[in-house]
C-alpha cells in the first residue's frame, strides 16, 4: 500500500494528506474546487514550516513531502490507480453515500475504501458499494499531524484482512490505531459528545459561565481544553449532527442535544470557523460570548 487518495481538502483532508505524504506515500488529494486545493497545499506547507522550525524535519523532507502530493479535481482520475482511498468530505450522509458510489465505480477492485467520518455508520456507507468487505472507518483526530489516535471502525461486513491492512498503514504513518465496532458515535464521540452536551446544559441552566465551566474541566480534570472551547473548535454544527446521529441511532434521551446548542447552530454561531460560538473569535481573541445572553 504505497499510493493513496484523499477526498476533500479541508482541515481533515489536508492533514491526512500531509501525514501520509510525509511518510513517503504518494498522495492524490482530490477536491472539486481548485482554489480549495491551493489553500490546502498552502496549509500543508505552513505546517511543514512549523516542523522545520521545531527541528522535527529538515527542508529536504519538507520538499519531498510536498513532492509526494498531486492534486486532482476529477475523482475518476484521482482514484483509478490507488491502494487506499480516505474520504474526508463534509459530515453529510447523502454526500458521503454519493462519493462512495463513485469511488466504488472508479477505484481498483482491490482498493480499500475508508471514511474519516466521526459518526456516520460505516455499515450504511459500505452498503452502497459492491465491496462492503473493503469499506472501513479511519477516524483521525484534529489536528491530524499532531494527534496520535486513529479510530479504526469495522462495519458489519468489514473483513479481517481490511482491518489488519488499515491498522498496519496507520502505524506506518506514526499513528496509534484502535479498532472499534460500528455503532453510533463509535467510542470517541460516544463519550466526548455527551460530556460537551452536559457542559452546554450547565451553561444553559446557569450552573456556571463559559469560562468558569471550561476552567473547572481544565484545572480540575486536567483536560488541555475546556469542553465549550473544544466544541467551538470541532464546530457546533458538527457537535449537533453527531448528537442527533447518536440520539436517533440509540434511541436514548440522554443523547438529546441541549436546546442552547440547537439555537446557536440555527443562528449561525458555529464556533471558531464562523467567528463566534461560546467564545468570540472575530478579533482573534477568545472572549466569553453567550453566558449572559443565553443562560436562564
Amino acid at each position: 500500500m504505497k499510493n493513496i487518495a484523499v477526498i476533500g481538502s479541508g482541515t481533515m483532508g489536508n492533514g491526512i494528506a500531509h501525514v501520509f505524504a510525509q511518510n513517503d506515500y504518494k498522495v492524490n488529494l482530490i477536491d472539486i474546487n481548485s482554489e480549495a486545493l491551493e489553500r490546502a497545499l498552502a496549509t500543508i506547507s505552513k505546517n511543514l514550516d512549523r516542523q522545520v522550525k521545531k527541528e522535527k524535519i529538515d527542508e529536504a523532507k519538507k520538499t519531498a513531502t510536498l513532492g509526494n502530493i498531486t492534486t486532482y479535481t476529477n475523482l475518476e482520475e484521482g482514484v483509478k490507480a490507488v491502494d487506499l482511498v480516505v474520504e474526508a468530505a463534509t459530515e453529510n450522509i447523502d454526500i458521503k453515500l454519493k462519493i462512495f458510489q463513485d469511488i466504488d465505480k472508479y477505484a481498483p477492485e482491490n482498493c480499500i475504501l475508508a471514511s474519516n467520518t466521526s459518526s456516520i455508520s460505516i455499515t450504511k456507507i459500505a452498503a452502497v458499494t459492491k465491496r462492503p468487505e473493503k469499506v472501513i472507518g479511519m477516524h483521525f483526530m484534529n489536528p491530524v499531524p499532531v494527534m496520535k489516535l486513529v479510530e479504526v471502525i469495522n462495519g458489519y461486513s468489514t473483513s479481517k484482512e481490511t482491518t489488519e491492512a488499515v491498522l498496519k498503514a496507520s502505524k506506518k504513518v506514526g499513528k496509534v490505531p484502535t479498532s472499534v465496532n460500528d455503532y453510533p458515535g463509535f467510542v470517541a464521540n460516544r463519550i466526548l459528545l455527551p460530556m460537551i452536551n452536559e457542559a452546554i446544559y450547565a451553561l444553559f441552566e446557569s450552573v456556571g459561565g463559559v469560562e468558569e465551566i471550561d476552567t473547572v474541566m481544565k484545572l480540575g480534570m486536567a483536560h488541555p481544553m475546556g469542553p465549550l472551547q473544544l466544541a467551538d473548535f470541532i464546530g457546533l454544527d458538527v457537535c449537533l449532527s453527531i448528537l442527533r446521529v447518536m440520539h436517533d441511532g440509540l434511541g436514548n434521551p440522554k443523547y438529546a442535544p441541549c436546546p442552547l446548542l440547537v439555537n446557536m447552530v440555527e443562528a449561525g454561531h458555529l464556533g471558531a470557523k464562523s467567528g463566534v460560538g461560546f467564545y468570540d473569535y472575530s478579533k482573534g481573541m477568545k472572549e466569553a460570548f453567550v453566558a449572559a445572553r443565553f443562560s436562564n
